[in-house]
């Protein structure tokens, strides 16, 4: 093992960031600047001779194959790619066109009516995909369009749609969760079901919002003219076309509070809904398989790449003394044990404007979570109350991927000034969210409590 070297340590992280900035790839540098360091690490200790180099290097590149090894073995993460086609083929399965058509006529008919209807829909769509891509992408090409025509600020109509879909990273089955818990080696259904209540208060958040920003500022979110009487036809309608996600979300998420399935097992109950629902709609054909296939390995594929990359940056930093280096700094706080978390939480709120959610969890929480159990915190706790923080890293300027997907596939006059600008207000519910979960620790553990009893 390796002792402290501070100088080592903070290289390091600076060497990472500024690869980054630079544009190499995330998975590229991660693995490119770990194994520079290594052997740097190597050659520069005090202790090294030639004779015995290889004992040396074979430690450290040891540890490496061994943490690799383990990684790509570990039967948790069987669920990312199950997970990955369930979102992208309910996507393909006209489920969400049938739910907009409806939701639009039926809550489209006062102000803020539209907004509303779309961030139902995507917490409906967080309950039963997680791919925040996907959710963002589908909303905005169904919604946009018809909110625009129906003289909707252009900012407030981003800022919905973006924030609506952004929501699949929190509420379970989420991606991150089933990665976190893999890092932190803790129960993935115990994180589902602790997410579960901050993500649907947060969605709260954003509804009440819509509707008093609608009401207090008339020319925000009109309401729609024209629109057929509600009739019970409408409302039945309206009901039959919620069924089916809502189907899916008990199957999954059913079967994993009442302890029937893992979430790995949970997994694959929902890739095999979404393409029966698929087929039900007569949407499962050859190529829908084929793409859904195609997309499902690529990104299963990106984020094992950024997963490895991580893994030899963990081990490196570790032997390097990372670990005790960043427990010091962070224990040397003048805060006490609750500042402490606060600052790291601003931290990952920072890094937020620059990393991807991925690169954040795969770096930063095995680094600080082990500082937060130390100073007496649930662990369950502060890892939802990270990926609460880790929201706001989707609708963050200049990496804020939902802000990329949105502008990608709105129409031609919104502009990226009006998606930053509309975003302002969700970022600050986040960021309320946060202080909601870090004051009240049972918005967490509550839900677990109750099943686990």
């Amino acid at each position: 093992m390796f002792e402290t070297n501070e100088i080592l340590v903070l290289a390091m992280l600076l060497s990472f960031m500024a690869m980054l900035f630079i544009g190499i790839p995330v998975a590229w540098a991660l693995a490119g600047v770990s194994l520079f360091f290594s052997a740097l690490a190597i050659f520069g200790s005090e202790t090294f001779v030639w004779d015995t180099y290889f004992l040396e290097s074979s430690r450290i590149y040891g540890v490496m194959v061994q943490r690799i090894w383990g990684q790509m073995s570990n039967w948790i993460l069987v669920a990312l790619p199950m997970f990955v086609f369930m979102g992208l083929m309910l996507e393909r399965s006209g489920v969400t066109e049938k739910l907009m058509s409806n939701f639009i006529v039926l809550f489209g008919r006062f102000r803020g009516g539209l907004a509303l209807g779309v961030v139902l829909i995507g917490i409906l769509l967080a309950a039963s995909t997680g791919i925040v891509g996907a959710s963002v992408v589908l909303l905005a090409m169904l919604s946009m369009p018809i909110m625009l025509r129906e003289g909707y600020n252009k900012g407030f109509a981003s800022g919905v749609v973006a924030s609506a879909g952004t929501l699949g990273i929190l509420i379970p089955p989420s991606i991150m969760l089933i990665i976190m818990a893999d890092q932190r080696s803790v129960s993935g259904g115990n994180l589902f079901m602790g997410a579960r209540i901050p993500g649907l208060m947060l969605g709260a958040f954003y509804l009440v919002y819509i509707l008093v920003a609608a009401g207090l500022f008339r020319n925000l979110a009109p309401a729609p003219k024209d629109l057929p009487p509600v009739t019970l036809q409408l409302v039945l309608s309206t009901l039959w076309a919620v069924m089916p996600p809502l189907m899916l979300i008990i199957a999954v998420l059913g079967s994993i509070f009442l302890g029937i399935a893992t979430p790995t097992e949970a997994s694959g109950v929902g890739a095999f809904g979404a393409s029966l629902l698929a087929a039900l709609n007569g949407r499962l054909t050859w190529s829908v398989i084929r793409e859904v296939g195609m997309k499902t390995t690529l990104t299963t594929a990106f984020i094992f790449g950024i997963f490895l990359g991580a893994t030899l940056f963990a081990v490196v930093m570790r032997q390097l003394g990372g670990d005790e280096f960043i427990s010091d700094i962070l224990r040397g706080l003048p805060f006490s044990p609750g500042g402490i978390v606060l600052a790291i939480l601003l931290l990952t709120f920072l890094a937020g404007f620059f990393l991807d959610w991925l690169e954040i969890s795969l770096i930063i929480l095995p680094l600080v979570a082990p500082v937060v159990v130390a100073l007496g915190f649930d662990q369950y706790w502060f890892i939802i109350l990270f990926a609460v923080t880790l929201q706001t890293s989707f609708l963050t300027p200049p990496v804020g991927f939902s802000l990329f997907y949105l502008k990608g596939v709105a129409p031609p006059e919104v502009t990226i000034r009006d998606i930053y600008k509309g975003v302002i207000p969700f970022v600050m519910l986040q960021m309320l969210a946060v202080l909601c979960v870090f004051y009240i620790p049972d918005l967490v553990l509550w839900l677990p409590d109750r099943l686990l009893k």
